[in-house]
Order: structure tokens, then C-alpha cells, then sequence
């Protein structure tokens, strides 16, 4: 083993001599040099969705959005938070229609998730509560959901595993997507091919990560990267799973038994104050499922140009058909997590070299992130892009008049408790 060891240091020291390549600046700042998108994704983020589609923003009262916000003022910056800012791009955005006959979209303002435990997670039996009293609302009080049972409508859902509410994959499961958004578009931070939890035709958004947290954290661009391998966070929850076998099923334990005592990998429990700056001085940034396939750390990873090492068997990853998360990351099976060492240092010089140039171009940052103000190309411009590429509606889209498909009575006998 010591000279498993030395060889991969080895590795890194001649690995990291080219490849002092600049972190860039956010969005903000002035565009650096970087290798050109070409392809449909490249096509994709420079699309423009004023002019393709108007959305309808319903008016509710302020105790299914606004209250909850004054309340509890941490989901301004939680991993949850783009339910918040999208209702504020909206009521701004060209988009925005105040005449509903000429919509295409509906969109209800809930911010399901901004009902808190002291700890930061939401609260799993209200969400599904506040969504379907929100729902009940404009069924009585407007035409439009009814005349097709919310199939023109969209709905923010960031939670861990979407509509389904819980952060619990196997309580997630059980309780299913709450039934009353079973038609309904969902614009979601969860994605994993054939989960209960991911219906067909849902958008797949990046996690909130605050921009200006970030910006203030940028380091000098030419500082070199002489961190191999990069993670902070938790291997075993032993609050909701003591043993550590279902959290992250397994793999984050895995990871831990394996490299925590490995000299190329810098990976600890401990979150410091100079996080941020560690990313920067990463070539490879570990982003393993947790309790859900995805974490901030996609986004931190992609901003701060640390290569994603994207461990979490058949995750949909944000706008997968505008981001090349192919060529800008590196996707590790959770079965081969104990083969991590081999598996990146196998990574010819000149693909990690590629990787970064892709991960220096400024739209792929723009497009993982929540700018205030909103910016062209970035994440609300991304979830308007995936609301046109849906237009127009099909004919099936319209109910006959008196026609139910929806049983508002299904689901947990929790979830119909008034809210």
C-alpha cells in the first residue's frame, strides 16, 4: 500500500503542475476564457423565453407564502429556497400575464418547505397539507384548474424528494406525489429515473445556493489547485439512521471506511469557515446522495469550477438537456465507491483539463444559480425554457365538462387534515 500511496501522489504533484486553471468569477463578473459549448446545450442556454409563453401568478393570501416567510426568516437562504424566488422573479418577469384567459401556465405560489424544525428541515406532515389547501383555494375561487385538473399548471416543489414530502426515501415512497399534483408540471430539486417520486415531464432544478454568499468568497484565479479530492458533510446520520446503512445507502459511509485515512482525499464531517475557498483549491469535489440524490453541493461544485464527482445511481441532474454533465463531471456508481482512489487517478491530465475549461465557461455557473436580480440565462430563465419546450398543451389537456380524473380524497389519511 505505501507505494500505492506514493504513485498517486506522484500523480497529483504532475497532474496539478498544468492544470493551475482559473476558478473565474460568478456570473457577475467579467466572462474569462473557456471552451465554447457547442451543440444543442450551448443552444439551450442562450434561448430567450420572452415572447414563447405567459404564466398566470395567482394571488393567495400572504399565510401560504409571505407569513411563513416572516416567520421563519432561514428559508431565505436554505438549499429549498428557489420556491421563494421564482414567486418574486415572476411577479416581475416579461413572462407574467395579468389576464388569465391568455396564459399558458398557472402557477400558485406555496412555499411548502418554509415551515421549519429548529433543526432546518421542513416539517414533512404540513407540506402536503399547505399544497392541497392552496389547490382547494383556486378550484373554488377561479375556472381554470378545473378545466383541466391542474395539467396547465406549475408548481415549485424543492423538497428533498419532491411532491412526495418527506426526506425519507422509504416514507417518501410510501406516501407517493401528493395525488391532487399528479397532473400538475413540477419544478422539483429531486430526480432520479424510475422513482415514484419523478413524474415524466417534471423540470429538474439546481438546489438554492445563496450567489452573493458565494461571490464574497472567491479566491485569486490563478491560485493553485493542490487539494485532490474535496468533501464536507455528514457519512452517517445518527439522529434519523444510527447505523448508517440506509443514509445515503451506504455510500457515504463507504467513503469515510475507505479514504479517511487516505492522503489524497481531504474529507471530514467538519464544515469551516473557509469551505468556499477549499472548493477552489479542489481539482475533484465529491457530491454523494444524502437522504436524496442531490445536494448544494452540485452547484457550489460547478461554481467554483471543482470537477463533480457525482455519486448517486440514476440521478436527473438540473436542466440536464442544457448542462453537459457528461463533460463536466464524473459520474462513480455507489457500488464501485471503494474503487474512488483508482477511479480518479486512472483520469488522464488532459480529460481533468477539458472538464475544467467546460466548468470555466460562465453559462454553465449562470444556469445553476438564483441571481438577484435575475440574469439572462440563469436558473428562473432555465425553468421558463423547460415551461415553453412544453408548449402548446395537447388537446387531452382540457377536461369534457363535468369529467374527473383526480381523487381528491386519495393519499395519507395526514395529508387531508385540514392546514
Amino acid at each position: 500500500m505505501p507505494n500505492l500511496a506514493f504513485t498517486m501522489i506522484s500523480w497529483v504533484f504532475l497532474l496539478l503542475l498544468p492544470i493551475t486553471i482559473a476558478v473565474g468569477k460568478l456570473p457577475q463578473a467579467a466572462p474569462i476564457t473557456s471552451e465554447r459549448i457547442s451543440g444543442s446545450a450551448g443552444d439551450v442556454l442562450e434561448d430567450d423565453p420572452v415572447g414563447r409563453l405567459k404564466v398566470y401568478v395567482y394571488e393567495l393570501p400572504s399565510k401560504y407564502n409571505k407569513k411563513l416567510l416572516q416567520k421563519d426568516p432561514r428559508c431565505l437562504t436554505h438549499m429549498f429556497a428557489a420556491e421563494i424566488f421564482m414567486h418574486r422573479f415572476l411577479l416581475s418577469s416579461a413572462v407574467r400575464t395579468l389576464n388569465p384567459e391568455e396564459a399558458d401556465w398557472f402557477y400558485t405560489p406555496v412555499y411548502p418547505t418554509c415551515d421549519l424544525t429548529p433543526n432546518g428541515l421542513p416539517l414533512p406532515f404540513k407540506s402536503p397539507r399547505i399544497m392541497r389547501s392552496a389547490i382547494q383555494l383556486i378550484s373554488a375561487n377561479w375556472p381554470y384548474w378545473n378545466r383541466t385538473e391542474g395539467a396547465d399548471h406549475f408548481f415549485l416543489v424543492p423538497h428533498d424528494f419532491g411532491a412526495c414530502f418527506h426526506y425519507q426515501e422509504e416514507k417518501a415512497i410510501e406516501r407517493g406525489i401528493l395525488p391532487l399534483l399528479q397532473r400538475a408540471t413540477l419544478v422539483q430539486t429531486f430526480g432520479q429515473r424510475n422513482h415514484v417520486c419523478l413524474n415524466e415531464g417534471s423540470i429538474t432544478i439546481p438546489p438554492y445556493a445563496p450567489p452573493q454568499k458565494m461571490q464574497a468568497h472567491l479566491i485569486p484565479p490563478d491560485t493553485p489547485r493542490s487539494i485532490f479530492v474535496y468533501f464536507r458533510g455528514l457519512f452517517y446520520d445518527v439522529n434519523n439512521d444510527p447505523e448508517g446503512g440506509y443514509y445515503a445507502r451506504g455510500a457515504r459511509a463507504s467513503i469515510w471506511e475507505n479514504f479517511k485515512n487516505n492522503p489524497l482525499f481531504d474529507i471530514s464531517t467538519d464544515h469551516p469557515t473557509t469551505y468556499y475557498e477549499d472548493m477552489q483549491r479542489a481539482i475533484f469535489c465529491l457530491c454523494p446522495l444524502g437522504w436524496a440524490p442531490w445536494s448544494p453541493r452540485l452547484v457550489e461544485s460547478v461554481v467554483f469550477g471543482c470537477i463533480p464527482v457525482i455519486i448517486a445511481d440514476d440521478i436527473v441532474l438540473p436542466f440536464a438537456d442544457a448542462i453537459p454533465w457528461e463533460d463536466i463531471g464524473v459520474f462513480v456508481a455507489e457500488k464501485d465507491v471503494p474503487y474512488l482512489d483508482t477511479i480518479l487517478t486512472s483520469i488522464p491530465p488532459h480529460v481533468v483539463l477539458r472538464k475544467q475549461r467546460f466548468l470555466a465557461n460562465p453559462s454553465m455557473k449562470k444556469a445553476m444559480l438564483f441571481p438577484q436580480p435575475a440574469q439572462p440565462r440563469d436558473a428562473f430563465h432555465q425553468i421558463l425554457n423547460g415551461l415553453a419546450r412544453k408548449l402548446p398543451h395537447q388537446k387531452t389537456t382540457y377536461l369534457k365538462p363535468g369529467e374527473k380524473i383526480l381523487n381528491w380524497t386519495a393519499g395519507p389519511t395526514g395529508d387531508l387534515k385540514p392546514w
